[in-house]
């Protein structure tokens, strides 16, 4: 049963602030389902070492210096450079790495290099993470470059045109190679044929002696250390499965990591969107491609979920009506699907979030990500109501609406349906809108390269855009007024145009693919909408002015419709042309004005999440009789003991 006094809040630090997720209805699950859940946990959370070396070569052995001389460290904690080195590791745990988890930036450390080779030099050698004769001086040597230089590997992910996007960007997917060579080597791997795996997705390419190879990430390849514990207890869930289904899933998930065949990775995502019974279900693997610049490589993440069996309803009525939404879509009919297949839909508590999904973590998923996939064996959608939920409880009063919405009438209509439409929209993205659209035979889905992630995101958003003002969902009784829909169009224009850009610095442009998503479709509407909807100044303030919100919806039909042949057809050119004229630039005076005002509320821009803990509750005979969830652990020491329990690779 949800609890009424349960703190979502917890510390904040930088521009960062943690929550908790309650993981309501736990308890009336039964034992094995509760065994099901601490199993598949512990494989979530084993490939978090090989999420912080994805993020960068230098990450894991940056982070156990900083774990270490926090450990041994006897002086002042009052001593500025101390408390600096503090939150400075504490971003490197929510970010996986030196570089910061939405803006890609390197961070800029706030202590002094003294101060931490001091207190390096000073810890026992055998706490150090030092490779076979290599002294302290010499790790030191080889790290310093990298935290505290500003022109070594400044950015994780770098989507500036016209350069070499591989050889400027830090994150470890690639080795002695150019962007001309990746593409090469994988444009020679493609086939005709519409079954083709994702290649690249689940390895490293490296040059050596001239010769270009991949590091598979498998049992007894790359990361193989990890992986193996990953599949131990896979295969200790797989005791728990609720059914014959789950365990065909697991079996595999578990030949994949040992063959590292991505055409066993396609029959495991074949199956996994196959498989519906049970309420317990997850996600483990090399998945997003977000993390890397060509949008090739799967960054590692693990998800544990059960269903939410009231929310559910919600998205069980969106998806069991997916052929109606897509046979009345604005897109040209040769890109819609003419037979949606195998579109479903949970909603979902989230369990464990471990990987690229922790701390931070998206709120609704759509997988598997393969078109040809989709397409012939459909998609399998989950919103995580307690994620959502957790993210609305920790933001109300903070101030945020009545500083940046334009009246109060506006105010009053968000808090009456914000929670709401986010939620649907959220539901229409994930359930429909990535799900939607056909690509054009011939077409190679890889053909947008570094854009391809925004435009996809840009798609799913505006089907969720246009369809939540469609008298539809009345019908469906997904809403009692079809009004509603207003909410949903201003905070959504007003964060895109406006609001979101308090997460950017000073002088950067926008990089994240969701935010570029956001941006271009804000920009794109306003610089069309011929009074229906502007940026006005008020009070020496800039606010989003909506005048006709009808007219909005004929836009966001309009550039659904773009944005879906850009997609169908491959057509880069387009591509470039939306996300770099409407996606990426900031008007730098509207720009300093949201951070000051957005800085007067003390609000952190970020958020992220500390996981409960599982505690196995045994009798007298060591049995297992029950699995307690503990929301006690600070996030200090979750990431200190996650960095003991879970260390594999360093």
């Amino acid at each position: 049963m949800e609890q009424t006094d349960f703190k979502y809040a917890d510390e904040k630090f930088a521009d960062l602030q943690l929550l908790r997720y309650q993981l309501y209805g736990f308890e009336t699950l039964s034992l094995q389902q509760k065994c099901y859940i601490y199993c598949l946990s512990k494989a979530a959370l084993y490939g978090r070492d090989i999420t912080f070396d994805q993020q960068g070569k230098y990450n894991l052995r940056i982070r156990k210096t900083l774990e270490t001389v926090v450990a041994s460290y006897s002086g002042s904690e009052d001593d500025p450079d101390y408390i600096a080195l503090v939150t400075y590791l504490k971003r490197v745990w929510f970010s996986n790495g030196i570089y910061h988890h939405y803006g890609c930036e390197k961070f800029v450390p706030e202590f002094s290099r003294d101060f931490l080779c001091d207190e390096i030099l000073k810890a026992q050698p055998k706490d150090l993470p030092l490779h076979t004769g290599e002294s302290i001086e010499q790790l030191i040597k080889e790290l310093f470059p990298v935290i505290f230089d500003a022109a070594v590997l400044p950015k994780r992910v770098n989507q500036t045109p016209g350069i070499d996007l591989v050889k400027t960007s830090a994150c470890n997917f690639y080795e002695g190679v150019t962007q001309k060579e990746v593409e090469h080597y994988y444009a020679r791997k493609k086939t005709d044929a519409p079954e083709q795996p994702s290649w690249g997705l689940n390895s490293k390419l490296v040059k050596r002696d001239g010769k270009i190879e991949e590091e598979v990430w498998k049992v007894d390849g790359m990361y193989g250390t990890a992986i193996k514990e990953i599949v131990k207890w896979l295969l200790k869930a797989r005791d728990f499965a609720e059914n014959d289904a789950q365990k065909g899933v697991i079996d595999l998930l578990v030949k994949y990591y040992k063959t590292g065949d991505l055409k066993d990775f396609d029959r495991y995502s074949i199956a996994w969107v196959g498989q519906q019974a049970g309420d317990v279900d997850f996600i483990n693997g090399f998945i997003e491609v977000y993390g890397d610049p060509l949008g090739l490589k799967g960054t590692w993440e693990g998800l544990v979920e059960y269903k939410d069996p009231v929310a559910t309803k919600r998205t069980r009525t969106i998806s069991e009506n997916a052929q109606w939404f897509e046979d009345h879509s604005p897109v040209d009919p040769r890109f819609r699907k003419p037979h949606v297949k195998g579109v479903t839909a949970n909603a979902i508590c989230a369990a464990m979030l471990g990987g690229d999904e922790y701390p931070s973590s998206a709120i609704g998923i759509n997988l598997p990500n393969a078109d040809w996939i989709r397409a012939e064996k459909g998609s399998k959608s989950v919103t995580i109501s307690n994620l959502t939920q957790a993210y609305d409880q920790a933001a109300k009063g903070n101030g945020f609406m009545d500083e940046f919405v334009i009246d109060q009438p506006t105010v009053r209509w968000i808090r009456k349906y914000g929670d709401l439409t986010d939620d649907l929209h959220t539901d229409l993205h994930e359930c429909l809108g990535h799900g939607s659209g056909q690509l054009l035979p011939g077409t190679d889905p890889d053909a947008l390269k570094a854009y391809g992630n925004t435009i996809e995101e840009a798609r799913a958003d505006l089907f969720g855009l246009y369809y939540i003002a469609d008298q539809k969902l009345v019908d469906l009784g997904l809403l009692s007024d079809k009004e509603a829909y207003r909410s949903q169009y201003y905070t959504y224009l007003m964060n895109g145009a406006l609001t979101q850009c308090m997460r950017i610095k000073p002088g950067h442009d926008i990089e994240e693919a969701h935010m570029r998503n956001r941006a271009l479709i804000a920009n794109w509407v306003l610089a069309h909408a011929e009074g229906a909807a502007e940026i006005v100044e008020k009070n020496g303030k800039h606010y989003l002015l909506v005048s006709d919100y009808p007219a909005l919806r004929q836009l966001f039909a309009k550039l659904l419709a773009e944005i879906q042949r850009i997609k169908s057809e491959g057509d880069y050119a387009a591509a470039e042309h939306l996300v770099e004229g409407y996606g990426v630039k900031i008007d730098p005076a509207i720009h300093q004005e949201i951070r000051e005002r957005y800085d007067q509320l003390n609000i952190a821009p970020y958020k992220g999440f500390i996981n409960p803990r599982f505690k196995l509750v045994k009798d007298d005979k060591g049995k297992v009789t029950d699995v307690q969830v503990d929301y006690t652990e600070s996030y200090s020491e979750q990431m200190l003991r996650y960095s003991h329990e879970y260390a594999t690779l360093v």
